[in-house]
């Protein structure tokens, strides 16, 4: 059965009071079927991100538990804090993670919503997937006015809550909930303690931008003269044309500068339809899903640019980074470092140390671990507080903790040697496929900016790539393939003192003898890639390596040669027969393609090895 996995978010307007956080949290861990993953507080927004995850009907109950908590400590009428707010819990998002929708993540922001307005009595908007009207996608939109506002906000028909009453509530103000993509809160700290100074980057950065002006007096962008639309002339607010019409400077927009102007305007509440002149002119920010203003953190003594990306495919986290970096340059300052509010996607930090690896001319594929730390030291990310890879981020690639590959070295050989049927020669194919992709990706690496021509280089990093993914996987299937073995003798110890429970044993263990299969099979298949991976860095990494390379090859054939017995010795016992026919031919395919490879790099490195002694 797929697990359904869903994140909830919520932000709480606390971040001084932790014994308040530690009841809010307390009742959200009540709810059975959740795990509560970060708690993360600051005191000078006096805001507490909270992230938890666990099945749809748990953590929609669970977030219930918990603003209902925050209804009873939170008092918004004394609350004070640099973040952006509108009630006690600010915003409650739902995040698809494994087996649900955004759909039905929007569901549950409505379910949510429907009990919170009926059972507290608070107003509640939604956004985002959840909002059903184009005019409150936009978070920002909704909580425009904040809690000052909002007892106004409610008077306008306009701003009628998706659920509850119109009706002020002072002491918790509002909930807004939705459902979005994951959500990167990213902070880049300055050497400075002046708000102004992130401020003015924070609006060069974030998709909606900000007022146009010209005139500047030194870096500052805010040091310039503010335009205005006016009869006859109608300023550009990418550079110095102004048209005659406003229809001129919206063409002139889109052909030369290739944004839709109107768009623009939207973006900051100005509706060109109805009309521009005597409003403010604005240009767009540098990246689209970006969010982001400027405040100072006490605690840090110093300024930060904060910013939401509300889709980190679209922006990265290096994209603003380095942006804000030549902004602050610019400007005399400089970006001491930056910081992950909550949690980060791996694939988010991932990437980011790829890109910082190869543009510092170095191999990016290398092992996981390295990666993450390239990421962390190259994106600052312990400038202003520890950063802890295994608790900051989330979907790190599976692995079994206390497992096979968790063992010492000595402690593993020993733990094969024993009188016991697992660990045994599935897993040991595992891990000699995993060492010749592991000789294959050293070599490559080894070689990487020397190699002898520009196809060398890509041919070294290709099979580092693919080395370093294999790697990975049959590292893996060292613990999946003793997992597999023990679920079929698991399924030998049912019961089958019933026809019923022959009837389910004898089922259990053909489910059990096929993953018996698969696995070994997924083995001698990468095992063949690790070893195409070690004849192509044997063939153009460095002459001096090559003994590593061919050690490389020759252990990952190991690995197929020992993966294809596996299967074959547990077909005998299955009844599937036309599974059977499918499995026998592509096991013998699959040896004759590795005997093949091992016969050919194994001559060619041979005949290498043989001209470099004569030299």
């Amino acid at each position: 059965m797929n697990r359904r996995i869903v994140e909830c978010v919520p932000n709480f307007s606390e971040g001084r009071d932790l014994a308040k956080m530690r009841q809010i949290t307390e009742a959200i861990e009540s709810k059975s079927g959740v795990s509560l993953l970060d708690v993360d507080p600051g005191a000078d927004t006096n805001r507490t991100v909270v992230t938890f995850v666990g099945d749809p009907d748990s953590v929609v109950e669970a977030a219930f538990l918990g603003i209902a908590a925050a209804a009873k400590l939170i008092d918004m009428r004394t609350h004070h804090g640099a973040h952006p707010r509108m009630g006690a819990c600010d915003v409650c998002p739902f995040i698809p993670v494994e087996g649900v929708t955004m759909d039905d993540c929007a569901e549950l922001a409505r379910r949510l919503g429907e009990r919170v307005g009926r059972e507290l009595g608070v107003p509640v908007y939604l956004y985002e997937h959840a909002a059903g009207h184009p005019s409150r996608n936009n978070l920002a939109v909704v909580r425009k006015g904040e809690y000052e506002g909002l007892e106004k906000k409610l008077q306008d028909p306009a701003w009628k809550p998706d659920f509850g009453q119109a009706r002020f509530h002072p002491g918790f103000g509002a909930l807004i909930t939705g459902a979005r993509e994951f959500l990167i809160a990213y902070n880049i700290n300055l050497n400075s303690t002046d708000k102004a100074h992130a401020s003015d980057i924070a609006l060069e950065l974030r998709e909606s931008g900000r007022v146009a002006r010209r005139g500047q007096k030194n870096a500052y962008y805010s040091s310039g003269q503010k335009l205005k639309y006016a009869e006859g002339c109608f300023p550009c607010g990418n550079c110095d044309f102004d048209g005659k019409r406003f229809e001129d400077t919206e063409r002139h927009c889109l052909e030369v500068h290739g944004t839709a102007l109107r768009e623009v305007l939207a973006a900051n509440d100005i509706d060109a339809a109805k009309g521009v002149v005597g409003q403010k002119v604005y240009r767009p920010g540098m990246f689209k899903e970006c969010k982001s203003i400027g405040w100072y953190v006490d605690t840090y003594k110093r300024a930060q640019i904060s910013i939401n990306l509300t889709d980190w495919h679209v922006t990265s986290m290096r994209d603003v980074l380095e942006a804000a970096r030549k902004l602050a340059a610019a400007r005399g300052l400089v970006v001491t470092g930056s910081e992950i509010v909550g949690l980060v996607p791996f694939e988010a930090l991932f990437q980011a140390g790829r890109a910082y690896l190869d543009a510092q001319g170095k191999s990016a594929f290398v092992p996981v671990g390295d990666v993450l730390q390239a990421a962390v030291f190259s994106l600052g990310l312990t400038d202003v507080a520890p950063f802890e890879i295994e608790k900051k981020v989330i979907g790190m690639p599976k692995t079994y903790p206390g497992g096979l590959t968790d063992m010492r070295c000595r402690d593993f050989v020993d733990e094969v040697s024993r009188a016991t049927p697992a660990p045994g020669g599935g897993s040991i194919a595992a891990l000699a496929g995993s060492l010749g992709a592991a000789l294959a990706s050293m070599v490559a690496n080894l070689t990487q900016g020397k190699a002898a021509s520009e196809l060398a280089e890509r041919e070294l990093l290709a099979a580092a790539e693919k080395a370093q993914r294999v790697k990975d996987a049959l590292l893996l299937a060292v613990d999946e393939d003793t997992s597999a073995f023990n679920a079929y003798m698991e399924a030998l110890r049912l019961p089958k003192g019933t026809p019923e429970e022959k009837q389910l044993r004898g089922a259990k263990m053909q489910e059990g003898l096929k993953l018996a299969i698969e696995v070994p099979l997924r083995t001698a298949r990468l095992s063949y890639e690790a070893m195409e991976a070690a004849a192509t860095a044997m063939r153009y990494g460095n002459p001096n390596s090559i003994t590593d390379a061919m050690v490389g090859f020759t252990v990952a054939f190991a690995g197929v040669r020992g993966g294809i017995w596996n299967v074959l010795i547990n077909l005998k016992g299955l009844t599937d027969a036309a599974y059977v026919a499918e499995m026998r031919p592509a096991c013998s395919k699959l040896l004759v393609e590795a005997d093949a490879l091992l016969a050919s790099a194994t001559g060619d490195g041979n005949a290498r090895l043989e001209a470099m002694m004569k030299s």
